[in-house]
């Protein structure tokens, strides 16, 4: 079966807007820039999970299952994004959160909380997978069928959702007359990137594939031997080279990835103000923040995109982790610079 004939529910609305960035554009005074706009599609709020679990919970369904348990950081936006798939489909759904209990829900949590998710704090030092089983079969017990979706939704079905967004790129490029010659997107579980970068291969797409990590370890071996495992197991007939992976890590005493996973970092925090300012477009800063840094600064180094060059910035979603405590105490000061009195 072609994976263009998969089957897959509906959660998202398609095709995403994909939008030029006018202001941007004249600001860095280099090529013309665009976003994809995958952070207004799907249920809670939506952002790129969606498209993998269109295909993840389709196979949950077609199981049998009646619940959905998957895991994450105590803000993921993967968690977040789940939950609301399962609840959209009448499935139950758990996450196994890595992390202490924070004792206050802010941000992705208090969505979760308000959709009804059943949520287990992990702490560091227990095993997530051990956790898991140990909830599973308490679910499996009660009656219900789990389904267990990886993290991030990478695994090969997922990564077909990726790898069709590439296709929907292209015929709006068409439609809008639009020339795009790099997308820029985040790699984290992998599934993102390694769909986009066998979709770019599969459909011949003018434009290549570049991608800013969120965490700081080397990633280029693990999407390599992931895309091509995908290829393999769909029989694309297509292999991915290793000179065919871009991944900006940024310099070495600054990488985009900022210090840790989802630690408050000033110069992520300042390339989501900068798009804020520009175009009023939110972004998150243990995601799309770090990816728009990249995509700024790669284009001011004119180097893998060079000056005449049009570039697309993937919108991934995740804009309400600026509502967490922790990033929001971290902001306080700096905004409130914002904030003028007047005398009556």
């Amino acid at each position: 079966m072609r994976i263009e004939d998969l089957k897959k529910v509906s959660l998202g609305h398609y095709p995403t807007p994909l939008e030029k960035m006018e202001n941007l554009s004249k600001e860095l005074g280099k090529g013309e820039l665009t976003i994809k706009r995958d952070d207004t599609t799907g249920p809670a709020f939506g952002g790129n999970k969606t498209r993998k679990l269109e295909y993840l919970l389709q196979e949950a369904i077609d199981t049998g299952c009646t619940a959905v348990l998957t895991f994450g950081g105590t803000q993921t936006n993967h968690g977040r994004t789940t939950v609301g798939a399962a609840i959209k489909l009448g499935l139950k759904p758990i996450l196994i959160l890595k992390g202490e209990d924070p004792g206050y829900l802010s941000g992705n949590l208090t969505l979760d909380a308000l959709m009804g998710a059943d949520i287990y704090f992990v702490p560091e030092e227990k095993d997530q997978e051990q956790a898991a089983n140990e909830v599973i079969k308490k679910y499996e017990t009660a009656g219900d069928q789990v389904y267990v979706v990886p993290m991030g939704g990478s695994n090969y079905l997922g990564a077909v959702g990726y790898i069709m967004s590439v296709k929907e790129i292209m015929e709006q490029m068409k439609a809008q007359a639009l020339d795009i010659d790099h997308v820029v997107c985040t790699v984290g579980s992998m599934g993102t990137y390694a769909g986009m970068l066998i979709g770019a291969k599969y459909f011949n797409a003018p434009f290549d594939i570049i991608a800013v990590p969120v965490m700081p370890e080397e990633k280029d071996e693990e999407v390599l031997a992931y895309a091509n495992e995908i290829c393999e197991h769909f029989d694309l007939d297509i292999t991915i080279a290793k000179e065919e992976l871009k991944i900006a890590y940024g310099p070495a005493n600054a990488p985009y990835a900022g210090e840790e996973y989802n630690k408050p970092d000033p110069i992520t925090r300042e390339a989501i103000m900068m798009l804020a300012k520009s175009e009023a477009i939110m972004l998150d800063p243990t995601y799309t923040g770090k990816t728009f840094r990249g995509f700024v600064e790669l284009i001011q180094a004119g180097d893998w995109i060079k000056p005449h060059e049009n570039a697309m910035f993937l919108h991934t979603g995740g804009a309400m982790a600026l509502w967490t405590k922790e990033h929001l105490d971290d902001m306080q000061e700096q905004l409130r610079t914002n904030c003028k009195t007047t005398q009556a």
